[in-house]
């Protein structure tokens, strides 16, 4: 067994993954990235569509363009990327952070390290996970597959298409699935609201005359050996209204029906998880239960933009880097979600620095306040056009908002 000492060790080689072990190198330490996929970009790499890189790089961008930006400053920095690789467990041994993994070419690999930046992204919700009734034939697909098969496979996955679910990769799938000749019939949704982007929602549905049935639930699938078509019901008042359920013709089903963060290997380890998000719970450092163990990107909570994975993975990098330079935790405050709020990450701050906060509303609202409580007094109250579920939103919150809160304060964060 080939064993590794060194200062950090970065799990996932996707945007975040990079980003993180970039900033670790660019602070003085030695770090690698492992990833399963035998090349790196993670996720990006099958997502051809422009859209990346408005924050970022201030330019739009592809997905494969803007995993080669980031690819590109790690290995200017020498950073060794090890592909092909699947990590087994993590493990605490004293000072060490102890992670086996295994390679066809390297075979199996012990890295001890003194800190770990786990970036392992996400995964798609499938049938099992929403439990629709009816047959199992083929021709059913997560959106993601689907748009492996089109883009890097070079296959067609159907003719005639409906799409379970109105998040943003199936969103996506609709407008290319158009573009190759596939007639995508709808886009049935069981919320009153759709769970993409709103710009998803105009360029890819509304572009291509695509109608997309809010509040209605695919109730039956039918087929033998292939899809037929789908039963949709409409849901009025909170209930399912049978009577007036109608049927779709299609030989194709593609599922967008949320990510899953995947944290099989932080559960595994012992991490502790924020039902909520389905990532660890971390302080303001972005550090886990486990000492010297950090989260970011999509491991952590699902984010709509891979802008902010990269900003939020940076900070990620440069809090191991502290954590490796010494820098232990410090007093902290605990936040609350008040109304409207589903989630906050972090769920901790610390008053003597800033910190970087990311939220999701519960609703959908027009001229909406942020609002922040430091033992029930508003420090601070920021005006929203527009909220809802599918948008996150960030917010800074400093020494100027939380230096008078007492030892034992709590911050709550709603939307009015």
């Amino acid at each position: 067994m080939k064993s590794i000492q060194i200062d950090a060790v970065v799990i996932g080689g996707g945007a975040a993954g990079m980003s993180a072990a970039c900033e670790l190198k660019s602070r003085g330490f030695s770090v690698v990235v492992l990833d399963r996929d035998e090349e790196m970009g993670g996720i990006l790499m099958q997502c051809i569509h422009n859209g990346f890189g408005l924050i970022e790089f201030n330019e739009e961008l592809s997905g494969p363009e803007f995993a080669q930006r980031v690819h590109s400053k790690a290995s200017s920095l020498d950073i060794p990327m090890l592909t092909g690789t699947t990590v087994l467990d993590l493990k605490v041994e004293g000072d060490s952070r102890v992670v086996h993994c295994v390679s066809s070419v390297q075979g199996v690999i012990e890295i001890r390290a003194r800190a770990v930046v786990l970036a392992m992204g996400c995964r798609e919700r499938n049938r099992g996970n929403i439990r629709i009734p009816g047959t199992r034939p083929a021709g059913i697909f997560t959106a993601g597959l689907a748009q492996r098969l089109v883009n890097i496979d070079g296959y067609i996955p159907g003719k005639d298409v409906v799409i379970i679910g109105s998040g943003d990769i199936g969103l996506i799938m609709a407008r290319r699935l158009s573009w190759v000749g596939c007639k995508v019939h709808a886009v049935v949704e069981i919320l009153p609201y759709p769970s993409g982007l709103t710009r998803n929602i105009v360029q890819c549905l509304n572009d291509f005359n695509i109608p997309l049935y809010l509040s209605h639930q695919t109730t039956n699938i039918f087929g033998a050996d292939r899809v037929e078509g789908i039963e949709v019901t409409p849901i009025e008042n909170g209930a399912v209204d049978y009577d007036k359920s109608f049927k779709i013709d299609c030989d194709t089903l593609l599922l967008s029906v949320g990510l899953i963060p995947e944290n099989e290997l932080s559960k595994k380890a012992g991490i502790e998880i924020n039902p909520a998000t389905n990532g660890p719970w971390v302080d303001s450092s972005l550090m886990t239960n486990i000492p010297g163990v950090f989260a970011c990107g999509n491991v952590l909570h699902v984010h709509d933009l891979v802008d902010f994975v990269v900003e939020e993975s940076r900070r990620a990098g440069g809090f191991a880097a502290d954590w490796l330079s010494g820098v232990r935790p410090q007093k902290e405050l605990k936040i609350k979600t008040g109304a409207n709020v589903r989630y906050v990450n972090p769920s901790r701050v610390n008053p003597s620095r800033d910190n970087k906060l990311y939220l999701r509303s519960l609703v959908v609202k027009n001229d909406a306040v942020l609002e922040v409580k430091v033992d029930n007094r508003v420090v601070r109250s920021i005006k929203k056009q527009h909220v809802q579920p599918s948008e996150m939103l960030s917010l800074n919150l400093g020494p100027k908002e939380l230096e008078s809160a007492g030892i034992d304060a709590s911050v709550e964060i709603s939307i009015l």
